[in-house]
């Protein structure tokens, strides 16, 4: 059975081809009841990979009443991905949430190509839940995009994301929900005027490309938030929200986070960005300037998203993205929680 999301409302902080299991991830699973701790989920996370790339689900252990969706689509185990994953990619991120025996990836793939000499790069958003020692929830976002996938391919993640916050920085698991859906609220019909979460060091990088803090390209004048009428890569997080400029984005819904790793001070979300268009490409700035920005058809961007947060911050935010069809939702929310903008705790079952 597969779990049903708790709906919270901000709080007061912010308003190759393997066919057995691994060592590690058997050792860790020797007894239903003892719990998958990281070094188990990230095996875990390889296996089902590997899996994956053979066509194999017995590879891994699967309960009987699997769950499985790919890009909102339920689907059977050994659909979609399972029929075209041809390779792992080198870069690899992991959240992994040991008290909800929950894991997330995001990373790079390869699958099949018209040449078989050849293999097509892609992104990969994962989850995978565990209960009683198997697989009983599986999610994919798969992004197949050729350019973003090789931008990613030639880089190295951020070590942030795998560097451990100290305990006098850490934030509770549930300041750290609330600060990540803070970006969420302050994005959702940006008005400039919030009081943001970031980090002076704030920095966001979306389908390999740096979203803020991008160098000004020679010969050009850097933007000035103050009086530009659309927002730039090239300010920092902060500057963007305090821009007001994000106003299309007119709705942030189906916000399931699905994911908290307290120790590295991460927070794994999908989520979708509607872009109505109409009425809401029109827009004033903090200055009180009349602008008008974003798509002019209805838009919806599929989104999974992954924030550094400590200190009662957002220091770090990692994205993959793709453009879905208007207004659907993840496969795993009813449809009123999937046109909602509230937070979704997903990381506990609720059975």
């Amino acid at each position: 059975m597969f779990s049903l999301p708790r709906i919270l409302k901000p709080g007061p902080l912010f308003a190759g081809l393997v066919m057995l299991a691994s060592p590690i991830y058997l050792q860790a699973q020797d007894a239903v009841t003892q719990p998958c701790d990281r070094a188990c989920m990230e095996g875990l996370v390889d296996d089902y990979l590997d899996a994956l790339i053979a066509n194999n689900p017995d590879a891994v252990p699967m309960a009987d009443d699997v769950r499985f969706t790919e890009n909102g689509q339920r689907l059977q185990v050994r659909d979609g991905l399972w029929q075209t994953m041809t390779g792992r990619g080198n870069y690899r991120i992991f959240t992994s949430d040991v008290a909800a025996q929950q894991v997330a990836f995001l990373g790079n793939i390869y699958e099949e190509h018209r040449d078989p000499t050849q293999m097509t790069p892609a992104l990969l958003a994962l989850r995978l839940r565990m209960e009683d020692g198997a697989i009983s929830e599986i999610e994919h976002f798969v992004v197949r995009s050729t350019t973003a996938a090789e931008r990613l391919a030639e880089m190295t993640p951020r070590f942030a994301f795998r560097s451990v916050v100290p305990e006098s920085q850490r934030n509770t698991r549930q300041e750290m929900l609330e600060i990540a859906n803070m970006y969420f609220v302050g994005m959702q019909k940006n008005d400039g005027l919030m009081d943001y979460p970031f980090a002076d060091d704030c920095d966001r990088i979306e389908n390999g490309m740096r979203s803020t803090n991008a160098p000004t390209p020679p010969g050009e004048t850097r933007p000035d938030p103050s009086d530009a009428s659309v927002y730039s890569s090239q300010w920092s997080c902060l500057e963007q929200f305090q821009s007001g400029l994000i106003f299309f984005v007119n709705r942030i819904r189906d916000r399931r986070f699905v994911a908290v790793d307290e120790e590295r001070g991460l927070v794994f979300s999908f989520v979708f960005f509607d872009h109505s268009g109409g009425e809401f490409r029109h827009g004033v700035t903090p200055a009180g300037r009349d602008v008008t920005a974003g798509p002019v058809q209805p838009w919806t961007w599929g989104i999974a998203e992954l924030f550094k947060v400590y200190d009662g911050k957002i220091h770090e935010i990692e994205a993959i993205l793709e453009r879905v069809p208007y207004g659907m939702n993840s496969g795993w929310s009813t449809w009123e929680q999937g046109m909602s903008d509230e937070l979704q705790d997903v990381t506990f079952s609720e059975d």
